[in-house]
């Protein structure tokens, strides 16, 4: 395994932890602002002014200016980001972390084999094959198996 490959897999296991946390979290903002729109409104709010501070202090804040220049549709994982937010927060309290969670893998399991096996947006394609299907079907198992 290369260094980049095994500094993608820690990141990507570590990010994974703070989106299991991230849920559970933005709930309790919901309740205490009783509101899960609001609650994701300011998780989003907080999320933008970090990332525009970032991007400011390394040098990267004059390219935040050309997406006047870039097609719409590429505007779109904004809303899907909320969305998302918005259906953890909600669904947390309604189904716990565990079960939120591995239903959030699922989707996106899902939604990756077939973005994958058509190459969409310019990913490389992968095909769909037994092993991956059977990757996806192991985690709906889990997804059962959340619930007993």
């Amino acid at each position: 395994m290369t260094n980049q490959i095994l500094a993608a897999s820690i990141l990507m296991a570590v990010a994974g932890g703070m989106i299991a946390s991230q849920a559970p979290i933005n709930a309790a903002l919901g309740r205490s602002i009783s509101s899960p729109i609001g609650a994701a409104t300011l998780s989003f709010g907080v999320g933008f002014v970090i990332l525009l501070i970032v991007s400011i202090l390394i040098g990267d804040g004059a390219n935040l200016l050309r997406v006047a220049h870039v097609p719409m549709w590429m505007l779109v994982g904004g809303a899907l980001g909320a969305i998302y937010v918005f259906a953890a927060l909600w669904s947390v309290p309604k189904l716990g972390v565990l079960t939120t969670t591995t239903l959030m893998i699922f989707g996106q399991m899902g939604a990756a084999l077939l973005l994958d096996h058509i190459g969409a947006f310019g990913v490389a394609q992968h095909s769909v094959n037994p092993m991956r299907l059977l990757s996806a079907a192991l985690v709906a198992g889990g997804v059962i198996l959340s619930r007993w």
